[in-house]
């Protein structure tokens, strides 16, 4: 039997680990710096109780940025007995430009109060139950923007250590802050402005986008307000969010006989104004429209698009409260009426 030799090839060494960087720490950061790890900690998170100069503010955060030190979240608040996480839940409604404008303005005036801001997803549960997956992080505020959060839930956040519970809606929630935003005002503005121009057969548009409810009602409310005693009319005028169903709408338009109509926002506005253009519709000679929100693409529309102005708070403002709230957790809960309205005439009414 004849035999073959097979040269097996040395299996090579497996290469050595390549040693981890350690963490750096606040010890390293003060040795680079020259100063004391007391002074670092000062420095990096913003104790107004102690005097540092300015140059030694910068060297302390020259060399945390030099060797990519972080300060330990979890460590900061076993010292300060609560952590700094401000939670704000994602609002369970679409949220437009204006809203998006006041959220970006809070986060930046938490921050500079050395909060964090974390917001949580719309998944899963809500109200009451969501609370409890809120609580699951220890938050020392939670800012809940909307309804459906009830004492219940305020209280299963207290337990966990919120210092700070805040409802921006419609309700006053037991146990909470409450920044009140009554609607009603918006659509009052509307409906008086429409009448004041002389227009008497009035609709309101009402979205069927889910989570909108809580704004429409009381708009809608709010025009039927203005009208009351009034020789005008309102009609509810349901409308989704399609260029399908505007166009429906507005093909039956002049069988409904209105003169003006409230299109809940600017968004709203754009999307019908098009659509009764489409028909030959004239704006404002047959149909006054006027919004809310006043974007800046209702400006720019053909006619100029009247709107209701909101007024809201402005993040500093809001972000003292929490601050207050947080300094203070034994205080009564405050209550501000927060929304503002201002009626902006131009050429769509």
């Amino acid at each position: 039997m004849p035999y073959v030799m097979v040269q097996i090839p040395e299996t090579p060494a497996p290469p050595s680990p390549v040693p981890s960087r350690s963490v750096p720490t606040s010890a390293d950061v003060a040795r680079l710096a020259g100063v004391s790890r007391a002074t670092v900690s000062y420095v990096l998170n913003n104790t107004s109780a102690v005097r540092i100069s300015e140059p030694t503010r910068r060297r302390v955060h020259e060399a945390a940025k030099e060797l990519g030190y972080v300060p330990h979240a979890a460590a900061r608040s076993l010292r300060a007995g609560h952590s700094r996480m401000v939670l704000i839940p994602a609002p369970t409604f679409p949220v437009g430009p204006l809203y998006s404008r006041f959220l970006s303005d809070l986060q930046g005036a938490l921050g500079s109060l050395d909060y964090t801001v974390v917001q949580y997803g719309t998944g899963g549960p809500h109200g009451d139950e969501a609370a409890r997956a809120w609580a699951e992080l220890r938050p020392v505020a939670v800012l809940v923007p909307g309804s459906g959060l009830g004492p219940r839930g305020v209280a299963v956040l207290k337990r966990s250590g919120a210092r700070a519970v805040v409802t921006l809606g419609p309700e006053i929630i037991e146990g909470a802050h409450a920044l009140l935003m009554d609607h009603d005002v918006v659509g009052h503005s509307a409906g008086s402005h429409l009448y004041d121009r002389g227009r008497r057969r009035i609709g309101v548009v009402v979205p069927r986008e889910p989570g909108l409810e809580a704004f429409s009602a009381p708009r809608l409310d709010g025009v039927r307000q203005s009208l009351r005693g009034t020789d005008a009319t309102v009609t509810e005028l349901p409308l989704p969010y399609e260029e399908e169903a505007a166009a429906r709408l507005a093909a039956r338009w002049r069988s409904l006989g209105l003169d003006a109509v409230f299109t809940y926002n600017d968004e709203y506005a754009m999307l019908l104004l098009r659509a009764l253009q489409d028909e030959g519709i004239r704006i404002p000679e047959e149909t006054a429209v006027i919004g809310a929100d006043d974007l800046t693409l209702g400006r720019l529309l053909r006619p100029r698009l009247s709107t209701v102005r909101l007024e809201l708070p402005s993040g500093r403002d809001l972000a003292e409260l929490v601050d207050r709230a947080v300094r203070k957790p034994g205080t009564e809960p405050e209550t501000h009426k927060v929304l503002g309205a201002t009626v902006l005439h131009r050429e769509s009414s």
